[in-house]
């Protein structure tokens, strides 16, 4: 085995360590770097009993050679016996522009392919990281993102790994030409007008003519800085193991001991490590300290800021601390009949509604009335089952912790013009159904989405 298959062969075994692998699925634009990877792979595959090798390619549209680019790679998967996916995406105009967008785009149609134990390997090398690096850099990041881009982490169901980022360009390039690769350029590569461009250029090379070891040099500061960026997530666990609330929510009380750093740095875990949403900046944390965790006990402060997708939000409500994606205006006056298919999608809420047999609203009531899907307008009264007296939903939803600005977007089930279930919290008598008695409970759930692309 020569010396670049076993470099990849040791970065494959580390990930196998992480966890079985079920599929390797390498990212093939058709240019240098993803052709040696592709290239490499089948080699691997080939020496290795038991891979599973495929491809996928995303057209992004953008480009009068996307159809060539395209035909390029079905040519260079077929000579390897490679199966090849070919993802057709809109990219959609963004605040980012074209790259960002595009981007987003074509990682939107990686997590759409993923399934769970599969790899997605992406061609990033040292130059690339290094770049990354300078970019992050001007943006004002911190230690996460000026770490670039890690070898490998989750990605949705599956894995996304880096197995050449430590490799220079020129290896990359000596690889191609020792094994006679034929690939394809994008000239919008070579355009000044995107930031990544401007850095490959005009800036790097000038690092490079003063100090020739500039991309193991940025490279090494990205590694140093991922190592503190994991120390800081493990002080902001330790921190948010000790603050975590219900619902995942930040309890104040905690929060308020710990030093203005050590906040920040949990505030970041919490809304994206937890939350799974973007990211605050240093002004939009600055008010969540001053704003929210300074306002009176009484008070309902908001913070938000845009982000791809429609914003964030962080609320507060007894002492608590609330994330979530920015609220789509919504009209509780609405009324949704039940659909047959036993599945509704709540447009205002980014939501559907589905109901399955359980403990919930007797399936003889049912029957009686129509169903309809409503929600809070005011007086309504339930009496959860299993208590003597009815109660106003206003009450019912104090005694629950359910904050203010969420109440009237509970689904309330009604058969006829009864309430006869508060989805998520009750069932109100009498439609409650008895020990052994056919029932139905509804479930709420985001509406999900598609990646949008067309993959074939």
């Amino acid at each position: 085995m020569d010396t670049d298959l076993h470099s990849l062969a040791r970065e494959l075994a580390r990930l196998e360590a992480d966890g079985p692998v079920r599929r390797y699925l390498v990212a093939f634009s058709g240019g240098a770097d993803s052709h040696v990877l592709l290239h490499l792979m089948h080699r691997y595959r080939d020496s290795h009993a038991g891979v599973t090798l495929a491809a996928v390619h995303v057209h992004h549209g953008m480009h009068p050679e996307a159809d060539a680019w395209a035909a390029h790679c079905e040519r260079i998967c077929a000579a390897l016996d490679v199966p090849l996916t070919v993802c057709r995406v809109q990219v959609e105009p963004s605040a980012g522009g074209p790259e960002a967008a595009a981007r987003r785009a074509r990682y939107a149609a990686f997590a759409g392919l993923l399934q769970p134990g599969d790899v997605l390997l992406l061609a990033h090398h040292q130059r690339d990281q290094a770049e990354t690096l300078l970019l992050q850099l001007l943006r004002g990041a911190g230690p996460d993102g000026l770490a670039a881009m890690p070898i490998s982490r989750e990605w949705g169901p599956g894995r996304l790994a880096r197995p050449l980022r430590d490799w220079s360009h020129y290896r990359l390039r000596d690889y191609a030409r020792a094994h006679g690769l034929a690939w394809v350029e994008d000239p919008g590569n070579a355009s000044p007008a995107y930031d990544r461009n401007f850095l490959r250029h005009a800036v790097l090379p000038r690092l490079r003519g003063r100090w020739p070891a500039t991309d193991a040099l940025l490279a090494r500061s990205a590694a140093h800085l991922a190592e503190a960026g994991a120390l800081l997530r493990e002080r902001a666990e330790e921190d948010w193991q000790a603050a975590r609330g219900p619902q995942d929510t930040l309890l104040l009380p905690v929060l308020a001991t710990l030093s203005p750093a050590r906040q920040r740095n949990l505030l970041r875990y919490w809304v994206g490590g937890v939350h799974g949403l973007p990211l605050p900046d240093h002004r939009h944390l600055a008010r969540i300290q001053h704003d929210v965790l300074g306002a009176a006990p009484d008070a309902m402060p908001l913070v938000h800021w845009r982000a791809h997708g429609g914003g964030v939000e962080v609320r507060r409500y007894r002492q608590r601390l609330y994330a979530g994606p920015r609220l789509a205006p919504h009209d509780p006056r609405r009324v949704y009949p039940w659909p047959r298919e036993d599945e509704l999608l709540l447009p205002d809420l980014g939501a559907r509604l589905w109901r399955e047999p359980g403990t919930g609203i007797a399936a003889a009531a049912l029957r009686e009335a129509p169903v309809s899907i409503r929600f809070r307008a005011g007086g309504e009264r339930c009496r959860p089952a299993g208590r003597g007296h009815r109660h106003t939903l206003k009450k019912l939803y104090q005694e629950w912790g359910v904050p203010p600005w969420l109440r009237d977007r509970v689904p309330l089930v009604y058969v006829g013009e009864e309430l006869a279930q508060v989805v998520g919290y009750c069932t109100c008598a009498p439609f409650a159904a008895g020990a052994g008695e056919a029932a139905w409970q509804w479930q709420l759930a985001p509406a999900g989405g598609r990646s949008g692309a067309d993959c074939d």
